[in-house]
């Protein structure tokens, strides 16, 4: 390329969207154009002025491409302090050009390597280096040389340069966005090593964590109106759970929506038969799960439990809702309700209520999971990580993810429970999980009775579940009982016995455990210890 006045752009991107209109208002306002294979290839078929790096640097690509942005005329030209006399002069003198605007987006590491789930060997290839050190090299040079990595910044950097050029705050602006974007994709490749090294269960959780927020949608407060809030998602891994459900229909989630969505999506998808979760403030008050798949009456089997709490909760289903069980859904107030599918019928009924939010959730296979026995693909897994903030820190834990082998569990009493307390005793331990501490939960024939959640006392916890389903008109008669730590006392025990609980069902541990063993051997309850404790706080 010939000494020129002409200010110089260099265009190499992989996201080409945008790109001609946007190179054809460069060349209109007297820019020349520098561009690598692809763009230039682009660039040209549309009549579009260019010269190929390569051309300009007399330096051909090499090792495949990987070498090919990587020369002094490039990244002088980028990084040069033209207020500085000695750069100007030494600029001149090696034949370097000052690039003016560096626009390049980067190789789709996330959608390619991690997604696809390439090998080792092929991931490295989606590993860009030219595309970052161009950039750094820009967003460094802020004053002088312009980053553009994002398409949606081109018509507004296009109109800065038609009125005269780019503002300050512009210019430092897409500075900041372009650090903050290569930051996130080391991350993201980070987290992949990360996970590909791992081979065998770490020690830890790592001294530092890669992980790069990025918003998914703005919510119109937290907790309460005067909290702003949003939704984020680790930009490092593919969408999952709350970050990639669907509303179908009915207003905006809001912050306490989706965090009792998670909780009630949690739960359902523990279940591989046809169940319903109904969740109020992120506690269950509703469960039930049966083999027949009629999801109109596991949801009136559910909201048997607590009706009163049911009012304005959320409701989670693990398979397709039908019109019935629209029809019974809609009988009931409710804030949102998720499940892998609806019919057209169902969806129909559900537009009718504008305030009810709809939400297609990829926690359940949607065609034809109920007719397997395998777990829903989305359930949470030991490499999930739960963030929680505390005062000037955060707190990381892996997710709950076990699954219990009710086949391991132990009979310490005298009395064993029937084969049918035992799946009773699972899915009461199963709710117990998803309750919090506190939590006792009264389950009898696949639905839970009584649930008592978050009391500092663990017989308080029991004795407000049981006074909730008095008022109620429900019998604990003939239910088994499940605590999600051991009894510190034999007095929750005692409690259950006097309300004909047949069965329970606790991780032991307690210095007092034979105490509550001998208790239940008093009353001839059945007990069994799980060995397995699981707070929810």
């Amino acid at each position: 390329m010939p000494v020129s006045s002409s200010r110089l752009a260099l265009l190499s991107v992989t996201d080409k969207s945008g790109l001609v209109p946007f190179a054809r208002g460069l060349v209109a306002l007297g820019y020349d154009l520098l561009s690598t294979g692809g763009t230039a290839k682009l660039l040209r078929e549309h009549d579009v002025p260019v010269v190929e790096v390569a051309a300009y640097t007399g330096s051909p690509e090499i090792m495949d491409g990987r070498v090919k942005t990587l020369h002094p005329k490039i990244h002088g030209g980028i990084l040069y302090d033209r207020a500085q006399a000695a750069h100007v002069d030494q600029a001149a003198a090696h034949g370097i050009r000052p690039i003016d605007l560096v626009v390049v987006n980067l190789y789709r590491f996330a959608d390619e390597a991690v997604a696809k789930q390439l090998s080792r060997e092929a991931a490295i290839e989606h590993i860009d280096i030219g595309g970052p050190t161009m950039l750094r090299a820009a967003a460094k040079n802020w004053l002088h040389a312009t980053p553009l990595l994002d398409p949606s910044d081109y018509p507004e950097v296009l109109r800065a340069l038609q009125s005269g050029g780019l503002s300050r705050s512009l210019r430092q602006r897409l500075a900041a966005k372009t650090f903050a974007a290569i930051s996130a994709y080391d991350q993201q490749i980070a987290a992949y090593l990360n996970e590909a090294a791992t081979d065998s269960a770490p020690a830890s959780l790592g001294a530092a964590l890669p992980l790069q927020l990025r918003e998914v949608q703005d919510l119109r407060y937290g907790e309460n109106p005067h909290q702003m809030a949003g939704l984020y998602v680790d930009a490092a891994k593919a969408p999952s759970g709350l970050g990639h459900i669907q509303l179908l229909s009915g207003k905006e989630l809001s912050y306490n929506n989706i965090l009792d969505l998670d909780a009630a999506t949690a739960l359902v998808c523990e279940f591989t038969a046809p169940a319903v979760v109904i969740v109020k403030h992120t506690n269950p008050c509703g469960v039930a799960v049966s083999a027949d798949g009629d999801m109109a009456s596991v949801f009136k089997a559910a909201l048997a439990c607590d009706p009163k709490s049911a009012f304005g909760g959320i409701i989670a289903l693990n398979r397709p809702v039908d019109e019935a069980a629209a029809l019974a859904i809609t009988a009931l107030f409710t804030e949102c309700v998720a499940a892998p599918e609806f019919s057209a019928e169902a969806l129909a009924i559900f537009q009718k209520k504008p305030n009810l939010r709809v939400l297609q959730a990829p926690y359940a296979e949607p065609s034809g999971a109920h007719q397997t026995n395998k777990s829903q693909p989305t359930r949470l897994d030991s490499t999930d990580l739960h963030l929680r903030s505390v005062r000037g820190a955060f707190l990381v834990q892996e997710a709950d993810a076990g699954q219990f082998d009710a086949a391991a569990w132990t009979t310490v009493t005298k009395v064993a429970p029937t084969a049918s307390q035992r799946l009773d005793l699972e899915l009461a331990m199963i709710i117990a999980k998803h309750v919090k501490s506190n939590a006792i939960v009264f389950v009898k024939d696949g639905v839970s009775v009584a649930i008592g959640a978050g009391q500092m006392s663990r017989v308080d916890a029991a004795n407000t579940a049981v006074a909730k389903a008095m008022e109620q008109g429900r019998s604990i008669k003939g239910s088994v009982m499940s605590s999600d730590a051991f009894f510190p006392f034999r007095d929750t025990v005692d409690f259950a016995a006097a309300q004909g609980v047949v069965a329970i069902v606790q991780p032991g541990g307690s210095k007092r455990d034979n105490e509550s063993i001998a208790a239940a051997d008093a009353h001839g309850i059945a007990m069994m210890i799980t060995g397995e404790r699981h707070f929810r706080h």
